[in-house]
């Protein structure tokens, strides 16, 4: 298993790689690794990078930033009477509605499920590429990239950013301070906006928002987020990664030496030195230790000393490092998405090998497979109609004045169904019962559409020799109209007790 550098550590306490276990860095580093990494780090500038990595993390912020302040607005028709919002989670009336999928408070394992599935998913995806779920699709990722862009846009790149931040307050930098902060909050108050929008109808939900007359937890949450967004994206920005997800100290269970991650490749690398024009190569690697991976990486750290727990996977360092080989005349891909085991391959002259199949891998594929195919086959078995039965135990039963035997029980329907339903219910594995609902014999049962009912049932049996001291019996309700039925067991208590 590959072991993380802890760059978060004091000097003298960073973690020490168990004997055996081959640390993921330089075998031996030069003196120009930055000392910043062995103190306290400072304010992190980002500089812009361009590439084939940061047009990916551009084009994941537009369509995932997208799906989110879009999603609440689309319509979805469910008939007459039932809510159109395609994806609503509907606290009022207990209901989850994503497009044609319904979810009861009864069916809350799908979300259990669906939480497996993502836990599974993530797992196989940073067991075979690392981090990219941090470097692409985290939402901190993903508004801290957005604020950056503000800031940049006001402020200016890397070197402008630093400059300002160390000039005397001017009109200027009041200018450019204020107004960036007033479209940070504009972004965090316009996202904890659409947060609540998935919780109500999102037109009506809008409307009553600004009028004053939305529920006091609308505007409790719309603030929440809005502070989070501000706060988390605006000034903790890579401190979340590193002290607050604890996702970095996780994933070292989850990748191995044949895992592909933003690698330094030192092979190629080292030993580093800077450039100089018409200098030959002999002798030294193609690093020119010019520091622009360092430059652009939005945790601030230093690729080229290994994968470290910081590290989000975004690659952004592979866009800087390639732009300086066009630039010196050398081959792209000093800093790629490679392994471990190919690094140490290549330095002993051997050639790399890729395998991204290996049984961790297939563990977690059949596992994410496994566990989706449980729930098609829930969700495509799933019936509109449902029914609960309890009994009554206080008391046990009720010996009637002829003898007979009576209990009672409470008997929920649940009709998912968009219409009203006319439903039959009887009682199977007693000789002679007689059924009364709300003490009457009349056994059919009128549910209104997605609604759950509770109706009061009594049975009462005469013929006691046959079923001893208790028997056990079927509810059955059914759906003459679509021949749809559900049934439920319980127990008749005939004496004794249960």
């Amino acid at each position: 298993m590959t072991t993380l550098i802890d760059n978060t550590q004091e000097p003298g306490k960073r973690e020490q790689a168990a004997p055996g276990v081959q640390r993921s860095r330089a075998p031996n580093p030069t003196p120009s690794t930055p000392a910043s990494l062995y103190k306290k780090r400072e304010q992190i500038y980002p500089k812009l990078a361009h590439g084939t990595f940061r047009n990916l993390k551009w084009l994941a912020l537009v369509v995932l930033l997208g799906i989110y302040y879009i999603v609440p607005w689309l319509r979805w028709d469910r008939g007459v009477g039932q809510p159109d919002q395609a994806v609503l989670i509907d606290f009022e009336n207990a209901r989850f509605y994503f497009f044609f999928i319904e979810i009861w408070p009864q069916e809350a394992y799908y979300i259990t499920g669906l939480l497996i599935l993502a836990a599974l998913g993530l797992f196989l995806v940073t067991s075979l590429f690392g981090r990219v779920w941090c470097g692409y699709a985290c939402p901190q990722t993903i508004w801290t990239d957005l604020f950056i862009y503000v800031e940049r846009f006001f402020e200016g790149d890397r070197n402008a950013r630093i400059k300002l931040n160390k000039s005397k307050w001017t009109l200027s930098k009041i200018y450019k301070k204020t107004a960036k902060h007033i479209v940070w909050l504009f972004i965090a108050a316009f996202t904890g906006g659409v947060w609540i929008l998935y919780f109500h109808d999102a037109p009506t939900i809008a409307r009553d928002f600004f009028t004053g007359h939305a529920p006091t937890t609308s505007y409790v949450f719309a603030a929440l987020l809005t502070f989070t967004t501000y706060s988390l994206a605006g000034f903790m920005r890579e401190q979340v990664c590193t002290y607050m997800c604890p996702w970095p100290r996780i994933q070292a269970a989850m990748i191995d030496e044949e895992a592909l991650n933003v690698t330094y490749r030192y092979d190629r690398g080292e030993p580093r030195g800077p450039h100089k024009k018409g200098a030959t190569w002999d002798g030294r690697g193609d690093c020119i230790d010019c520091r622009q991976c360092v430059a652009v990486c939005p945790v601030g750290i230093d690729i080229r000393d290994g994968l470290q727990l910081e590290c989000i996977g975004c690659a952004l360092c592979i866009d800087a490092c390639n732009e300086i080989m066009d630039k010196v005349d050398r081959p792209r891909n000093l800093i790629a998405y490679d392994t471990d085991e190919n690094v140490v391959r290549r330095s002993k002259g051997e050639k790399a090998r890729y395998r991204l199949i290996r049984p961790r891998t297939i563990i977690y594929a059949v596992l994410f497979a496994g566990v989706g195919f449980i729930m098609l086959g829930a969700l495509i078995g799933r019936t509109t109609l449902d029914l609960n039965v309890q009994r009554d135990r206080q008391p046990n039963f009720v010996v009637m004045s002829d003898g007979s035997i009576q209990n009672g029980y409470t008997v929920k329907v649940l009709n998912k169904a968009t219409q009203t339903r006319a439903l039959t219910l009887t009682a199977e594995g007693l000789p002679s019962p007689v059924i009364k609902v709300a003490g009457q014999t009349d056994l059919t049962l009128n549910v209104p559409s997605d609604e759950a009912v509770d109706f009061r049932v009594t049975i009462v049996e005469d013929n006691l020799d046959q079923i001893g001291g208790r028997a056990e019996i079927l509810f059955r309700l059914t759906d003459p109209a679509s021949d749809t039925e559900a049934t439920r067991s319980a127990v008749f208590v005939a004496g004794g007790t249960k």
